[in-house]
């Protein structure tokens, strides 16, 4: 199995290519996973990136399973299968983990250190476990990134800041206002997502008591019952928005508000209006920053305004990450190390046992058998000690896909090593029987031992 990232972020693609890659995200995932190359996928859209981890069958199915998810965005942008396929960074391996954990803490982030992040994250695994598309590697990926995230928040004082794309958005009005206060403002939000919710609770942080909220969904009603605010109808929206000193879009939906129709309806209007666009597909045409009395914030104008963190609490949360990281793929390693081992050892002591019920049928339950069997346990079990150490060495060094690789052609052992889906530390098990991943040679035989041992004991705590 290899776990795989494709990502396209603000960082390397302007955020309308962004807006229309992700064009039918949720359901890129549940409709790509049918192809045979991918064991599973989970899509992760936020206002500036769009980013699918996903899990390929072995590595010669990677780039099958690549081209199965490119397909499917493309199938959905509209965009050709090439301006795709360029639009998006391909990591596999330890790459992958670090990238995740990086941005579950917010260090890749138009605002470093951002809250919302970590949330978008979880909200992003629950729903391919919804959809059932999220293999058991991929889910305890995710646990462990949000468990980073929340470690990262804890510890350094990126946590503490409490920034996010959303509070660093509303810092910017406040810097552009002609009237800086927040108290006494009227302020329109569209849409009720994740993102609408936060703004809510910062607006009524900084005391903006008047908040109408609009919804094409027509969950406004709801929403604005749970926080507070009042629910406006396509009607009177026109009304609300004439009065509104800000208005703020986190909807994303397919009709953005023109600037020729703001201008009609702010026309009797003479006090300064804010429009903050925090919409990834635009909740309002960019051309109303150029009317009169309108100042216009983007998430562009958000990245370029957001602060730089200090190095020393940069630092510290890149070295949790970092730490994070590593324990990840040292235990994932582990976990293969020791599941190759069971493997090993079950195939051989299969062999034995098998052989060993050929001597018991030749000779009997005689001193003469009970020696043989004695014998070659213990040279089996010495046969055994060298690989055992060699499959640790080599998972050590990350190269415990040569071991898994050989074990199949010189015995043709396969070692399925699944995920964990709760605990991190809930222990592995390979394709074959369970059983302890530390058993000696002579323990944890098979059931053909078990029964003969009945009726021709063998004294299993002599040593030679």
């Amino acid at each position: 199995m290899v776990v795989f990232s494709l990502s396209a972020t603000h960082a390397d693609i302007d955020l309308e290519t962004v807006a229309q890659l992700s064009t039918g995200a949720a359901t890129v995932a549940a409709d790509a996973t049918a192809s045979p190359a991918l064991n599973g996928a989970v899509v992760l859209a936020t206002c500036n990136r769009y980013e699918i981890y996903a899990e390929a069958r072995g590595p010669e199915e990677l780039e099958a399973a690549r081209s199965a998810l490119l397909t499917e965005i493309s199938a959905r942008s509209g965009l050709p299968h090439e301006t795709v396929s360029g639009a998006f960074a391909l990591a596999h391996g330890r790459d992958v983990t670090r990238h995740l954990f990086a941005v579950s803490s917010g260090l890749d982030s138009a605002v470093v250190g951002e809250r919302e992040i970590a949330g978008q994250v979880r909200r992003a695994l629950i729903s391919a476990q919804e959809h059932g598309t999220a293999s058991p590697s991929l889910v305890r990926l995710f646990q462990t990134a949000s468990k980073t995230a929340k470690e990262v928040g804890t510890q350094t004082a990126l946590g503490s800041r409490g920034l996010s794309i959303v509070s660093v958005a509303l810092d910017l009005a406040a810097d552009i206002a002609e009237v800086p206060a927040w108290s006494g403002k009227k302020a329109v939000l569209f849409g009720t997502g994740a993102y609408a919710g936060a703004t809510m609770a910062l607006l009524k942080e900084r005391g903006v008591e008047q908040v109408s909220v609009y919804s094409a969904s027509g969950r406004a009603q709801e929403f604005a019952a749970a926080r507070g605010a009042s629910a406006v109808t396509s009607r009177d929206l026109p009304q609300a928005i004439a009065e509104a000193d800000v208005l703020i879009g986190c909807s994303g939906s397919d009709n953005a508000m023109e600037a020729v129709e703001l201008a009609a309806i702010r026309e009797d209007s003479a006090q300064q209006l804010i429009v903050i666009d925090l919409a990834l597909t635009h909740d309002f045409d960019p051309a109303v920053g150029s009317l009169d009395g309108v100042e216009l914030i983007t998430l562009e104008s958000v990245r370029l305004a957001a602060p730089e963190e200090q190095t020393e609490s940069l630092a510290q949360a890149s070295a949790i990450v970092s730490a994070a990281a590593a324990d990840f793929d040292a235990e994932r390693q582990a976990r293969q190390a020791d599941a190759a081992i069971v493997a090993l050892r079950r195939h051989t002591m299969a062999v034995l046992d098998s052989e060993i019920e050929k001597v018991r049928a030749r000779h009997g339950c005689t001193a003469a058998a009970e020696e043989v069997e004695f014998a070659m346990r213990r040279m089996v079990k010495q046969l055994l000690h060298t690989p055992t150490v060699r499959a640790r060495q080599l998972a050590a060094e990350g190269r415990e896909g040569e071991y898994l690789a050989a074990l199949e052609a010189l015995y043709g052992i396969s070692v399925a090593i699944p995920g964990m889906i709760s605990a991190p530390d809930e222990s592995a098990q390979s394709s074959v029987a369970p059983g302890p991943a530390g058993a000696t040679a002579g323990e944890g035989r098979g059931a053909t031992d078990g029964a003969d041992a009945e009726d021709c004991p063998v004294d299993h705590t002599r040593t030679g």
